[in-house]
């Protein structure tokens, strides 16, 4: 495995292990998120299938779980982006979404 892959496999566990145990927002639980993830990862197969898809955006063959031959699905590839972007992805939108649903709830705390 790739040190990309596996970086990209920690950040995920990094992100749901906050989510469900240290802030305890509970959005993967929630059919809102997954609803709202699905919309944002729609646009990220866009953005970041473009960007590699056309070559402005390049991997080492070393870098990432399939070759570096730029295919449009297969070869550790989603719409050209590697799986790896699409787990990075995930755990950025989750951090940012349950760290913005666990600073307001502390805001709506009593003081």
């Amino acid at each position: 495995m790739t040190t990309y892959a596996v970086a990209a496999a920690v950040a995920v566990l990094v992100a749901i292990v906050a989510d469900l145990v240290l802030l305890r927002t509970g959005l993967t639980g929630s059919r809102t998120w997954w609803t709202a993830y699905g919309i944002v990862v729609g646009f990220q197969l866009i953005t970041n299938g473009w960007l590699t898809g056309r070559g402005i955006v390049r991997y080492s063959d070393e870098a990432i779980l399939g070759s570096g031959r730029i295919v449009f699905i297969g070869d550790g590839r989603i719409a050209y982006a590697p799986v790896e972007d699409l787990a990075f992805g995930f755990a950025l939108v989750l951090m940012s979404c349950a760290m913005w649903v666990w600073t307001g709830a502390k805001e709506s705390t009593p003081r």
